[in-house]
């Protein structure tokens, strides 16, 4: 009985779209066939993105029977291209849950979408329209809409939501795509990531869920098995949040790949991937020896990590300054305390907190996903190693790293080689302020003083006065 009276429900509102469709159609012709009605040629521009008028079925439909095909009207002719997408119109939807290709259908003012397989009975299917359309005009669509519809079941009020950054990168996955998995029957529902890195799909079935978030770099809407992600299992039944880190899961521990010299006691060995920055990286870890004579390893004080070691650096030079400005000082005569200076008006006054208004880069960014990588640092692919004595100029020497471990939990192995330079003299002061000895630039001519006997044309020598 609730079936028919969604069937009778459906059937008839169905009908009116298709009524209203028809009048605006006429109406339309009519405008058209008047001489001296309507928007005059060459007159402004519109300037509004494509309206939304409708769809078919409508969003919150309960159907009797699968639709073969979903239609979104427009008020105006929609540009066959899609900004910033490569899958042309069909860039412009995401259809769930479906596992194969989905077909959309441009017919200039309306869409068709319709999956490979068709759609399914006793589903909740969402089709999420994203703001990426524009009409002949390139004005384009601001806010996206979704449209929930079911072939069977009644329409859940479950919600799932959550945030996805960058781990490595250190940013909001802003993009990214979200597959929602549900277990056991692998029915996956998909989103795009917002521009502050958060996601909600709502209208969901409750049950247990395997949530993807993947870093879709060629933006084909898919896992690809070379893409960053991280996955989290959840168990909805009204609404869940889920956090996700996505990194790229290698099966490759990390190796060491270069090795800077920052002075002559210090190191900075990068590595071919980033480093799990749970694990403490020891003395243990890191070993260096000469190139001659890789078992006489060298002492280490200490391995850092980049941030550690700014610190450390930090504080060395906050120390080296402050013995040098105790060394250069020298007792000063008493003086007197010079005289007040007379009080400016509005000296005394508090400055006012920023307006609200102010710009975004006053304000600190305080979204879910920055919170996210506050919790949990950046990973980063160096670290710093201190030695107890200098290197010696001019030799070579390996560095070997073991039981190094990655973001995935593989552990590497590996060396690499590093050469000393030899310093370049420094010139004394003497020979910067000593002039060089020049010959003389003109020619035939030589110092009086030191002339020397030319022989003139008949053989005899000539006399200088």
């Amino acid at each position: 009985m609730v079936g028919e009276t969604a069937g009778a429900r459906y059937q008839a509102r169905r009908a009116r779209l298709r009524l209203a469709l028809a009048v605006a159609a006429t109406v339309g012709g009519a405008a058209l066939a008047c001489a001296y009605q309507g928007d005059p040629p060459g007159g402004p521009p519109r300037t509004t993105p494509p309206l939304l008028l409708g769809t078919e079925p409508e969003s919150g439909a309960v159907l009797p029977t699968p639709p073969h095909t979903v239609q979104l009207f427009f008020d105006e002719v929609l540009n066959e291209r899609v900004a910033g997408q490569q899958q042309g119109i069909g860039g412009a939807v995401i259809l769930s849950p479906v596992s194969g290709q989905v077909n959309v259908g441009w017919h200039r003012s309306r869409l068709t979408v319709e999956p490979k397989g068709g759609y399914q009975p006793g589903r909740i299917y969402r089709l999420q329209l994203l703001p990426v359309l524009t009409d002949l005009r390139q004005n384009r669509i601001r806010v996206g809409q979704t449209i929930i519809f079911s072939t069977g079941p009644a329409i859940p009020q479950a919600s799932l939501g959550g945030s996805v950054v960058d781990w490595p990168g250190n940013r909001a996955a802003v993009g990214a795509l979200v597959e929602a998995v549900l277990l056991p029957d692998s029915l996956p529902y998909r989103t795009l990531v917002d521009s502050a890195g958060s996601f909600s799909l709502a209208g969901v079935p409750p049950g247990g869920y395997l949530v993807y978030g993947v870093l879709d770099q060629n933006n084909n809407r898919r896992r690809d098995p070379r893409e960053a992600f991280d996955t989290v299992r959840v168990a909805l039944e009204d609404s869940a949040t889920v956090e996700l880190y996505a990194f790229a899961h290698d099966t490759i521990g990390p190796r060491p790949r270069t090795v800077d010299l920052i002075d002559s006691v210090t190191l900075r060995v990068v590595f071919d991937r980033p480093l799990d920055p749970s694990q403490t990286t020891d003395t243990s870890m890191v070993h260096v020896a000469p190139a001659d004579d890789s078992t006489r390893t060298l002492p280490l004080l200490h391995v850092y990590t980049p941030a550690h070691f700014d610190s450390v650096s930090k504080a060395e030079a906050a120390d080296r300054a402050a013995r040098d400005t105790s060394q250069r000082q020298q007792p000063a005569p008493p003086a007197r305390a010079p005289a007040a200076p007379a009080a400016r008006p509005g000296a005394g006054r508090v400055a006012p907190p920023a307006p609200l208004g102010a710009p975004a880069a006053q304000r600190p960014d305080t979204s879910r996903a920055m919170k996210m990588l506050a919790r949990r640092p950046a990973p980063t692919d160096n670290r710093v190693i201190r030695l107890a004595s200098p290197l010696a100029p001019g030799s070579r020497y390996v560095v070997t790293g073991q039981d190094i471990r990655g973001l995935a939990g593989a552990v590497g192995h590996g060396r690499v080689q590093v050469s000393v330079p030899v310093p370049r003299p420094s010139r004394s002061a003497a020979d910067t302020l000593q002039p060089r000895q020049r010959g003389d630039t003109l020619p035939g001519r030589a110092d009086t003083a030191h002339a020397v006997p030319r022989p003139d044309t008949l053989g005899s020598p000539v006399k200088t006065q």
